[in-house]
């Protein structure tokens, strides 16, 4: 409950009464909240919005003064200062609520309204302010206690109309009121001077930081105070915010109304700070649609929603059209709300982790999210893994990989649907990198294909990212056959050793066997029962050890243990990110795109059109005939990387293409990128800027282009 007492405004106590809004005491204590503009007392005005106990973007016109409030100026037009206390701190509560029908808006029209059909009224002034409106639908209520969520069959918008704000030179000054909070604020006690009440749009205002006169017609007024009285129009946020949903309007808040006069000078968004000779600007450059306009020039995209200005955009394009263009689309919020209030009732599924997690954190590994799962991206040294893995030995955590069992009678049939190969030539105890493709022929994911024994079962690993995507893809498009698909991702781990003495560490832990390139054979791996995999990401001899997820940090630290004096180290993400691009390999969802065909990632050669009916494959076959508009391609430069996403230009300054991974090699001793570019006449340019630096085409692999080591 409020009572006497005082809050703090940018380092000044400012002191109030029971009853006080804040915007009230800050007017009383000669204090403006924005510095100027004409203020209200609906919430949509932007001119009396401050900082308030490290939220942003509060109404002071509605905001009760409590004692020891913390309130901070927030400059129109600029980003929220970082909040002085954590309002975050606490989760916000919510209730959800189920009406046939719910009535915004206690006026005359809501109440009339809610009468006629026994709805409930959600009413601002009764504590419920609506934030906005969402499919359903479901309207979103701030409530003392937390967030209401009211579902109902049907809306109905009955929130009245606005008062229409000024728009000529001054506008900005303080001493501006609307008729509505002049009343308030002289019930409060609050001297505002001498008052001139205007019911036309003025001219200009004059003063230097406040208004000292207004000039309406050809008549000059001298004042401390101009009630502004020239008009209103509908409060229809709300409404437009419900186009398309069950939403109906009512009262002030339907009325289709003239716009008011264009005027030739001044802010019409003081949100943005937009001007009248902004808005021409943009339209000379031919944005001559509501929309567009509003996109160009700001207008309408602030706290307000356009509640000020949208009149304004009308009356500018109805001068220059002669017709009436309807107000903008309104999206939700409709008021501001914080991060708190917009997430609740939300719930942020968990990080996946894997069972070496606790094991990453206790070596010092920094952590990070990538690909749905927490991963370590780097253990000390990037550079010292990397050199580990090309010279010695290292392990990686790649229990991330999405995994799964494939068996029954169709097995075979349902993984020749999938993917673009023939699955019949993958022998018993062999393995073969596949690539997954939606019905459009774009890659939509990558992984391996190992038959167990001569029966129908297979192993099969995408990417860490796409199990569940995979899952639901391969179970849609196999119902019809005879197969079983068991997502074995969280109970399986895999950990890769890779380097030249990686068969050497594996030997010492009980495998001694030699395994040609993409063969896998069922070991005990310091006693550990493993599917060990020969394949290579990284460029070097690569083996991963499929195991029980239990087990991993057995394994992990027997692993360490036994290499300790070949230099093992653990590599992490960053380490690996770098060895694959050194060997122009791509990380699905990284280097490809939407649109990103096997061609024209040149991945053409994983394609084989004789294995079937597989999906995608009239796609591949349609735009095979097709010339090459673009390619992934390797780049490679002298000076420092770029970022990921660097956009890529031609020698002669056109827009060639973008970055999708780049890495400085310390083993190549330059930087090395791989980037989509356009082809010019069915060519690839030889060369290209990237951040001014001049970037080489490159055959990939950069790293071992004989594959040598990687074999071993």
């Amino acid at each position: 409950m409020s009572g006497s007492g005082e809050f703090t405004f940018d380092a000044v106590a400012v002191p109030f009464v029971p009853g006080d809004h804040l915007l009230t005491a800050l007017l009383r204590a000669g204090l403006h909240p924005t510095g100027g503009g004409t203020l209200c007392v609906e919430g949509h005005s932007p001119h009396c919005v401050a900082e308030v106990d490290g939220v942003a973007y509060v109404h002071t016109c509605q905001t009760l003064a409590r004692e020891g409030m913390l309130v901070r100026a927030q400059a129109i037009g600029d980003a929220p200062m970082l909040p002085s206390t954590d309002p975050l701190a606490q989760p916000v509560a919510v209730r959800n609520a189920h009406h046939d029908v719910v009535v915004i808006g206690g006026g005359e029209a809501g109440r009339g309204a809610a009468a006629s059909i026994g709805a409930p009224i959600v009413d601002a002034g009764d504590g419920g302010e609506v934030v906005g409106i969402f499919p359903g639908p479901m309207v979103a209520v701030r409530a003392d206690a937390g967030m209401v969520h009211t579902h109902v069959e049907r809306v109905v918008v009955a929130t009245g109309v606005l008062p229409l704000l000024p728009v000529c030179p001054g506008n900005d000054l303080a001493g501006l009121y609307t008729p509505k909070l002049a009343e308030r604020l002289q019930a409060a006690g609050v001297d505002l001077g001498r008052t001139v009440t205007i019911t036309e749009p003025p001219q200009r205002f004059e003063g230097a930081d406040r208004v000292q006169a207004v000039v309406v017609g050809d008549e000059r007024f001298e004042c401390d105070a101009v009630i502004v009285d020239i008009g209103t129009t509908p409060n229809d946020i709300l409404a437009r915010m419900g186009a398309g949903l069950a939403v109906d309007a009512v009262g002030g808040a339907s009325e289709i109304t003239a716009p008011p006069p264009c005027p030739t000078e001044g802010t019409v968004c003081p949100c943005n700070e937009t001007t009248m000779a902004e808005l021409a600007e943009c339209w000379d450059r031919g944005f001559t649609s509501m929309e567009l306009l509003k996109r160009a020039s700001l207008a309408g995209t602030g706290v307000c929603q356009g509640a000020v200005c949208s009149p304004y955009l009308q009356s500018f394009i109805a001068d220059r059209t002669g017709s009436l263009e309807a107000r903008f689309t309104a999206r939700p919020v409709a008021r501001q709300a914080t991060l708190s209030e917009l997430a609740a009732g939300r719930h942020h599924p968990a990080i996946a982790r894997t069972t070496l997690h606790a094991v990453h954190e206790a070596a010092g590994a920094t952590m990070d999210r990538f690909g749905g799962w927490w991963r370590p991206w780097v253990y000390s040294d990037v550079d010292a893994e990397c050199a580990a893995v090309r010279s010695a030995v290292s392990i990686g955590d790649v229990g991330t990989l999405g995994k799964f069992i494939v068996s029954g009678p169709d097995a075979e049939a349902a993984l020749q649907r999938l993917v673009p190969t023939d699955v019949s030539t993958i022998g018993p105890g062999r393995s073969r990198y596949v690539l997954m493709l939606d019905e459009r022929g774009y890659v939509l994911d990558d992984g391996m294909i190992m038959r167990e024994g001569e029966g129908e079962r297979f192993f099969v690993t995408v990417t860490s990212g796409g199990a569940s995507v995979a899952e639901m893809w391969v179970r849609d498009w196999t119902a019809d056959l005879d197969v079983r698909w068991m997502n074995v991702t969280m109970s399986v781990g895999a950990i890769n050793v890779t380097g030249p003495r990686a068969s050497e560490l594996l030997a010492r832990v009980g495998f001694d066997q030699p395994l040609a390139m993409l063969r896998h054979v069922e070991a005990d791996i310091a006693d550990v029962p493993c599917r060990v995999v020969r394949l290579s990401f990284t460029g070097e001899v690569s083996f991963e050890l499929h195991h029980p997820c239990a087990r991993s940090a057995e394994l992990w630290r027997s692993l360490l243990d036994a290499g300790a004096d070949l230099g093992v180290v653990p590599h992490g993400l960053d380490a690996l990110s770098r060895l694959r691009l050194e060997k122009g390999h791509i990380i699905v969802g990284q280097d490809s795109d939407y649109d990103s065909t096997p061609r024209r990632l040149g991945h053409d050669w994983m394609v084989d059109l004789d294995s079937g009916d597989f999906i995608g494959r009239h796609a591949i076959e349609r735009t095979g005939r097709l010339p090459l508009d673009k390619q992934l391609v390797g780049l490679e430069g002298d000076g420092p990387p770029p970022f990921e996403g660097a956009v890529v230009w031609s020698m002669d300054g056109t827009y060639a293409g973008y970055v999708t991974s780049a890495a400085w090699s310390v083993t190549l001793g330059r930087s090395v990128m791989l980037a989509w570019v356009r082809t010019v006449d069915g060519m690839l340019p030889d060369e290209v800027r990237v951040e001014g630096m001049v970037a080489r085409r490159a055959e990939l692999p950069f790293y071992d282009p004989e594959g040598v080591r990687a074999r071993g």
